[in-house]
This record gives structure tokens, sequence and C-alpha cells, in this order.
């Protein structure tokens, strides 16, 4: 009987962020986050008000192994981004 290998998947990472529209140059604060996969060890940075750029930080550590594969401002205070990790 043949062995059958289970194909390891990607882990994505969908951040949705906004910026306070009242005070220019304010920074970007995640609104919303969904994880296909895992994103260990940062998941403590995806939380709805946490800072955009510590997430992005700790993902996009060389160790860590995300990519930034899509990035669109949806308005001029607002955008997602995906991350991907490749297994």
């Amino acid at each position: 009987m043949a062995r059958v290998k289970a194909v390891q998947q990607h882990d994505l990472v969908l951040i949705r962020w906004s910026r306070n529209p009242l005070i220019p140059g304010s920074a970007r604060r995640i609104t919303a986050v969904s994880v296909i996969g895992n994103a260990r060890p940062c998941s403590f940075t995806l939380v709805p008000n946490a800072l955009l750029i510590n997430a992005l930080n700790c993902l996009l550590d060389n160790d860590i192994g995300f990519k930034i594969v899509f990035r669109k401002k949806t308005s001029n205070i607002s955008g997602i981004l995906l991350l991907e990790r490749n297994p």
C-alpha cells in the first residue's frame, strides 16, 4: 500500500486597517483580521485596534517567513493587506 503525504498548505493572513480621519497622519490600526492556517508566533499582534506596524514588523521578520502578496488602499484612510507564508 502506497503512503499518501498530505500537502502542507500556505498560511494566509488578511488584515483590514484604517486611520483616524480626524487626525492627519495618524497611525494605521487593525480593524479586522482573518487567518487561514496559523500566524504563530505573531498572533498576539493581530487584534482589532492594535497598530498595524507592530503586526507587520513581526510577520515580515525573516525568521517568520511571511511576504505581502497583495495590498490595496480602499480609501484615503483604509486598506487591506494579504500576507502569505510558504510551508
